[in-house]
């Protein structure tokens, strides 16, 4: 009988973290979920069981797992705009003290370890699509540049363990992702607008809504950080959809599947806020040959029908 993997995921019980953790059970793995709550949730695991094991840490925090692993996935990391502000500090500790420490626990194991980076280290790009070598365009002292330098240090210390210690890291640069168990107040573009749209109101959009996003399905993306672990790819790859929407056309589009009014308000755009995001998934495609396949449209649809049911059982509970 084949040896059971074992996979530890910190963050696990985020919105990525636990979609990747259900889909790591459903291939006959083990997991191990490590997260430490401050924006994830045990809500967003707990119809997970047999196989799964939940324990509350902080990778700030040196970190001891008993037994084998063999694969280490790091997501730990607060990544929602709303988070930047107050969470500033615990953001580059997580990217610099707790990359270091599950680099280590991966180490002491000898398990293969993935970086969970993001798109964020182009900042606001100069360069359209931005492919994997350009360098970005980032303040180190701006609003967004807590989460945007925690990721790169994170990049930089990740490949030094690989060069030094030679273990087996990936890394991948996680471009907007989208779907079930976002939370509501996240901050990100289409938990506000969905929210907003079923609630009946007017649908908020920063600035002239000419910026565009690329929004990939969570599945989609849990399918490129699986492929990329168990690929010989040492270099960091863009996970991303490549399909470029304006932020006006995704709001247009959330409130026509949604049944809302349409009404639009604009308010001045955040700082620092990207102007264009958009992925050049060739490596990708030629190393691990994964690009998105959900459709806006339907990977929407599912979402929208997740938060209804949502706040439909929050409604319940609160008679």
């Amino acid at each position: 009988m084949a040896r059971r993997r074992v996979a530890l995921v910190t963050g696990g019980a985020g919105f990525v973290g636990s979609h990747l953790s259900e889909r790591l059970l459903a291939e006959g793995c083990e997991v191990v979920c490590v997260d430490s709550f401050i924006t994830g949730s045990p809500q967003n695991v707990s119809h997970l069981g047999g196989r799964f094991f939940l324990l509350e840490r902080d990778v700030r925090r040196p970190i001891r797992i008993p037994g084998r692993v063999d694969e280490v996935y790091h997501l730990a990391s607060p990544a929602s705009p709303k988070s930047f502000g107050p969470l500033a500090i615990e953001i580059l500790e997580s990217g610099s003290a707790g990359t270091r420490n599950v680099l280590e626990l991966a180490r002491s194991k000898n398990a293969r370890f993935l970086l969970a980076s993001t798109s964020e280290v182009y900042g606001d790009p100069l360069v359209h699509p931005q492919p994997e070598d350009y360098r970005g365009n980032v303040s180190t002292t701006g609003v967004r540049g807590a989460y945007d330098e925690a990721k790169r240090y994170a990049e930089a210390l990740t490949s030094a363990y690989r060069r030094r210690h030679r273990l087996q890291t990936r890394i991948a640069r996680i471009f907007n992702t989208y779907g079930p168990r976002m939370r509501p107040d996240d901050g990100r573009l289409v938990p506000n607008l969905v929210r907003q749209a079923l609630a009946g109101e007017p649908l908020t959009v920063y600035g002239d809504g000419t910026q565009t996003r690329s929004l990939q399905y969570v599945d989609d993306l849990v399918e490129g950080l699986l492929l990329l672990m168990r690929s010989d790819e040492a270099q960091p790859v863009n996970l991303g959809n490549p399909e470029e929407r304006s932020v006006l056309e995704i709001a247009e589009l959330v409130s026509r599947l949604a049944g809302g009014e349409g009404r639009i308000v604009h308010l001045p755009p955040p700082e620092d806020d990207p102007r264009r995001r958009s992925p050049d998934i060739s490596r990708a495609r030629a190393s691990l040959g994964w690009e998105p396949v959900v459709d806006l449209e339907e990977g929407l649809a599912r979402t929208i029908r997740w938060f209804a049911a949502g706040a439909g059982a929050r409604k319940r509970a609160a008679r």
